[in-house]
């Protein structure tokens, strides 16, 4: 056994305890006083003459100052915007759902559920401006609002042709509508902010932003006429919202969400509404009369085909040709000639040799659903320029337009 002298007994007793000093403090269960510790608690410590209060501290690394909770919970002006447009307008904003009639097996007339869509009240006598196909061959229109009251709701008129209709409602006594403001669709500028509120799948008074993306967009709705100048937006528009309010962001109607392009039937960024402006042209005609009056050309056309190009040797190959006018009628009065040569095609009657006319007040008509176009803004009355082509030459005429109405109902 090898023996250690006292001095080295306490040589090797002193390191042992420097280890296990060391361990401890590297363990964290000892810790050594430091001057910024103790400057810490010398001002923790420190009474303050204006008593507590809370100061921003920051962190030595990152440098960010932390937020108070008051800062967290604030608003940017944006949001503040849109918050305030939701909570005046979206009661103004109903929820339209229809039934129609279907025929089963015995041949007997069955309710079942229709669709459903938006609309927005203007007018606190309980009318209501939605899009026409969503209250099409509605049997019977419900029209449900913010509070969770439900009315039933008839057709006071409808324009197909800009896929708008105005419905109304009886309010009870004393009840107070929020209605939605009319804007101005004249003056939008591409970037724009918009607001959409509406219904999409049921979900009522469901707030959308976005921008307005295009303007003047031509698009042809499902029963093949063009409606012009639409509004083109990414604020989402799904099944649902069609007929409810697209906003500026002031709470202005500045137009009526209509529908959407999408392969898959959802929202993809693109969207259509039916410009405010045309609306307040319309309604004011949907409530008076049921119905808009447009004027037209007392003629019946024929619009041009290859085949009918080729055998009457016609020196345009897009146009409508005039067939018939009407005698006495305005368009004859203005000028415009009518066909003398008779050709059966199918199971009508066209008179070659008429004018061919290619523009109306100022939009090209290379077929019908042009001409509804153009005409669209019209009221019986008034006064076009037509372009036509007669034999080779082009020519202007000046025509006073009949109701469309009672030209059509003639020449059918």
């Amino acid at each position: 056994m090898k023996l250690y002298s006292r001095g080295q007994v306490l040589l090797y007793s002193l390191l042992s305890a420097v280890v296990v000093l060391l361990f401890a403090i590297g363990l964290g269960l000892i810790r050594l006083p430091t001057g910024t510790n103790e400057q810490a608690s010398s001002t923790a410590a420190a009474p303050s003459s204006t008593g507590p209060s809370l100061e921003l501290q920051e962190s030595p690394k990152s440098k960010v100052p932390l937020l108070q909770t008051a800062e967290v919970n604030t608003y940017t002006a944006d949001e503040l915007e849109n918050i305030k447009v939701y909570e005046q307008l979206n009661e103004g904003v109903v929820n339209i759902t229809t039934e129609t009639v279907a025929i089963n097996w015995f041949l007997e007339p069955v309710p079942q559920s229709g669709g459903s869509g938006s609309g927005s009240i203007i007018d606190t006598r309980g009318y209501v401006l939605t899009n026409h196909h969503v209250i099409e061959n509605a049997y019977k229109i419900f029209i449900n609002l913010a509070d969770g009251s439900q009315y039933e709701g008839k057709i006071v008129g409808t324009d197909p042709e800009n896929d708008l209709a105005v419905i109304k409602f009886d309010p009870p006594r004393g009840v107070q509508l929020t209605t939605i403001p009319f804007g101005d669709s004249s003056n939008l500028k591409v970037g724009q902010k918009v607001l959409a509120i509406g219904n999409p799948f049921a979900l009522e008074r469901t707030l959308t932003v976005g921008i307005v993306s295009g303007l003047g967009r031509p698009i042809q709705t499902s029963s093949r006429t063009i409606i012009r100048d639409m509004i083109q937006t990414d604020a989402s528009i799904n099944p649902g919202n069609s007929g409810g309010p697209l906003l500026d962001a002031q709470g202005r109607m500045i137009g009526i969400n209509t529908m959407i392009y999408s392969p898959s039937g959802g929202s993809i960024g693109i969207g259509f509404a039916v410009p405010v402006n045309t609306a307040k042209r319309v309604v004011a005609e949907l409530i008076q009369y049921g119905k808009v009056r447009r004027g037209w050309i007392d003629a019946t056309v024929v619009q041009l085909f290859p085949a009918l190009v080729q055998y009457a040797r016609l020196p345009v190959s897009q146009g409508l040709l005039v067939s018939r006018t009407r005698k006495g009628g305005f368009a004859e009065r203005a000028g415009l000639r009518q066909g003398t040569e008779p050709v059966r095609y199918g199971s009508s009657i066209i008179y070659l040799g008429g004018d061919i006319i290619t523009m109306v007040d100022g939009i090209k008509t290379t077929k019908l659903a042009d001409l509804y176009s153009a005409l669209e803004d019209n009221k019986p009355g008034d006064r076009v320029v037509v372009e036509i082509n007669r034999g080779g030459k082009t020519m202007t005429l000046t025509v006073t337009l009949a109701d469309r109405e009672e030209v059509l109902a003639t020449n059918q």
